[in-house]
């Protein structure tokens, strides 16, 4: 009999689940095809060190496509309180698998139905909540009222929907409307945009911070903001930071330039909500430093590839073309080809983050672990920067 063959490590993409104020709550854990059975595989990503840790607070929506197979001994390891499992709807007609679901919710863990059971198929499987793709038609009000939730609606592709998701019983949302901000929740008019890039421009030439204070004070969202960060918990500070000089000298140059670059996207909306583009850009630079370091790069091509991560969603922040911000930018050429069509290594690298690939990946010479690892830092400091700002 030959050896059974070994399915690679699992690639998974991770996708944020937020509330309606657009603060993540959760993460869905979506594992390759080519990973093998997927809960198998995504078990092997949370044997990493201190990954619950490192995800923390978020809840993780885990995948179990073979519920009938699960046992509570898999679970062992994993904290209930910070789990859900995602059971196909159709599996949840099986009396065998409601048991076995109604045994484990018992023993403290949680059932999300994925998609709309018939009957009362869900009820009898004790799952607290249901997910279900509401990008086009929403599901019956009985099958959201027969479970406490939340309920996940998935397939969102604007705020506009998730307002209308929300009046039918919905608290969480998932989907691509980050990258479709509705207009008032974009860069502003056009005398904002212009300062917008102006900072960018000077952050991008490493220019005095006389310079910089100047158009600070002209932003006085932008201002907050960024004594805000300085202040919270992530610094523990001894003595309260009142200026931008202040601000300077705790944060260092190269430290300010970054949160600067991130504080752009925590721009308060039109309706008062979070940018939901906010976390995607720290991912993204997040990565995109994690990934250059582990490709031997020095400190400035670390730092070339965290700018071009975090500028990668700037077209969508200001609702302009690349090309018009990048024009009105000093940035080096390097960054300048990831920004506007993926080239050069930079492009390279910003393609592997914003699309996993495993042929890529090997390519590139970055293992799926590697990839995985660099994820899940991301992911750690997207969530410490969004609970810090």
């Amino acid at each position: 009999m030959s050896a059974p063959e070994i399915s690679p490590f699992p690639l998974v993409e991770l996708q944020a689940v937020s509330n309606a104020h657009n603060e993540w709550v959760a993460l869905t854990f979506d594992v390759s095809p080519d990973a093998g059975d997927a809960f198998q595989a995504t078990l092997t990503l949370l044997k990493t060190p201190d990954v619950f840790a490192a995800l923390a607070p978020m809840e993780c929506i885990l995948p179990v496509p073979n519920p009938q197979l699960l046992e509570q001994s898999q679970l062992a390891t994993l904290p209930a309180s910070r789990i859900l499992l995602r059971v196909p709807a159709g599996a949840c007609a099986d009396v065998a698998v409601q048991k076995k679901l109604a045994g484990l919710a018992e023993a403290g863990y949680r059932i999300i139905v994925d998609g709309v059971a018939d009957g009362s198929a869900a009820t009898m499987c004790s799952a607290r909540a249901l997910m279900v793709d509401a990008a086009l038609t929403l599901p019956p009000v009985l099958a959201l009222v027969a479970q406490p939730g939340p309920h996940l609606a998935t397939g969102m592709g604007s705020e506009e929907r998730i307002a209308e998701c929300a009046k039918a019983g919905f608290s969480w949302f998932a989907g691509d409307f980050a990258y479709h901000p509705s207009a008032g929740s974009t860069g502003g008019d056009g005398t904002s945009r212009k300062r917008l890039l102006a900072l960018l421009g000077l952050l991008a030439r490493d220019a005095d911070s006389r310079e910089l204070e100047v158009l600070l004070k002209q932003d006085p969202a932008l201002s907050y903001h960024l004594l805000k960060l300085v202040n919270s918990a992530a610094f523990a500070l001894s003595s309260p930071i009142h200026s931008f000089g202040q601000a300077i000298n705790v944060l260092g140059r190269r430290q300010l330039q970054r949160w600067l670059q991130l504080l752009l996207y925590a721009r308060q909306q039109d309706d008062g909500l979070a940018n939901p583009l906010l976390p995607l850009a720290a991912v993204r630079a997040s990565m995109m430093e994690v990934l250059a370091k582990g490709q031997g790069w020095d400190r400035d091509r670390q730092d070339m590839a965290f700018v071009a991560g975090v500028f990668s969603l700037l077209d969508k922040l200001l609702a302009m073309p690349m090309t018009e911000i990048v024009a009105a930018l000093s940035l080096d050429l390097d960054v300048v080809m990831a920004l506007l069509d993926r080239s050069g290594p930079l492009g390279g690298l910003l393609t592997l983050v914003e699309r996993q690939d495993g042929a890529a990946l090997e390519q590139a010479g970055i293992t799926r672990q590697a990839y995985w690892e660099a994820q899940l830092q991301a992911y750690h400091w997207a969530i410490q920067v969004s609970r810090n700002i």
